[in-house]
């Protein structure tokens, strides 16, 4: 579907690829990538596209880590190395893990130095479950108060920005989750005042929605019956997702920036927070 379909089958039995790839004009500092979708999936036709922006098509080489939910359980591969370099990414290019909910970045590094305590998606607990952050952008004197519970690791900008999201929701809710609605407005309004640091562009996921926030660039698109034949931009690859899907199968991809060069993906707004679930969007809010 988005990527592969519920039996389980590689998206890889329905491609056909070359050697050849596609020099891709980006200029951001990092780049994005996100799934979710209402059936496990794998991300591995995406993945693809997106692995050869970190070092061959693009300059997004300081590291890389991509982020699966499995119920609430979460696996987090992470390498320092660029995406086309690590055998970790070789590894989960050819592994068709099925996930609802997956965050990729690929690294440009503009704050922290090259380290795997610098890569991204980040992960903690909170409520009882994991959350997964990825960020692109620079946040300029972004030196919140950050609590015992959530503190950084490594010194990026990113991840205490993503300390700070969930310090201040463990602190606004200390009875638990709230409802859906609340959460969304809450994360929502934490977007707004962290943006206005910087930029930030992010996607963030406790395993059941995924919250995708525009700074300056961020697209998507769902895929659902009748399903497309798509080509990747960056890669000669095709895939008929007819042939690994069925009727009831829905994928949402969320990327900086589009990954393939047949299909219309829709622009996310300058300052829009989007949250997705079982593979939509679940309203569009600026």
């Amino acid at each position: 579907m988005g990527d592969d379909q519920s039996g389980g089958r590689s998206l890889y039995t329905g491609m056909q690829s070359t050697l050849e790839s596609k020099r891709f004009s980006g200029k951001l500092m990092c780049q994005l990538l996100g799934m979710n979708c209402n059936v496990p999936t794998d991300i591995c036709f995406s993945f693809e596209g997106f692995r050869v922006r970190g070092g061959q098509t693009d300059h997004h080489a300081d590291g890389w880590g991509i982020a699966f939910f499995e119920g609430p359980g979460c696996r987090l591969f992470l390498d320092s190395k660029s995406a086309v370099e690590s055998p970790v990414a070789d590894l989960v290019r050819n592994y068709p893990i099925h996930s609802k909910n997956v965050v990729a970045h690929i690294r440009k590094a503009t704050r922290g130095p090259v380290a795997l305590e610098n890569t991204h998606p980040f992960m903690r607990e909170l409520w009882g479950r994991y959350w997964i952050f990825a960020h692109n952008g620079t946040l300029n004197d972004f030196t919140p108060a950050i609590g015992n519970r959530y503190c950084p690791v490594g010194t990026t900008d990113s991840e205490r920005a993503f300390c700070y999201i969930l310090q201040t929701l463990c602190r606004s809710f200390p009875d638990g989750e709230p409802d859906a609605a609340i959460l969304m407005q809450a994360i929502a309004d934490l977007a707004k005042e962290i943006s206005s640091f910087g930029i930030f562009n992010f996607l963030l996921s406790n395993g059941e929605y995924l919250f995708a926030h525009c700074s300056t660039q961020l697209c998507y698109i769902v895929r659902q019956a009748p399903f497309p034949t798509a080509h990747l931009r960056d890669r000669d690859v095709t895939v008929d997702f007819t042939d690994v899907t069925t009727p009831d199968d829905r994928v949402a991809i969320i990327a900086t920036a589009a990954l393939t060069d047949n299909e219309n993906w829709t622009a996310m707004q300058a300052g829009e927070f989007l949250p997705f679930r079982d593979g939509l969007p679940m309203r569009r809010a600026s």
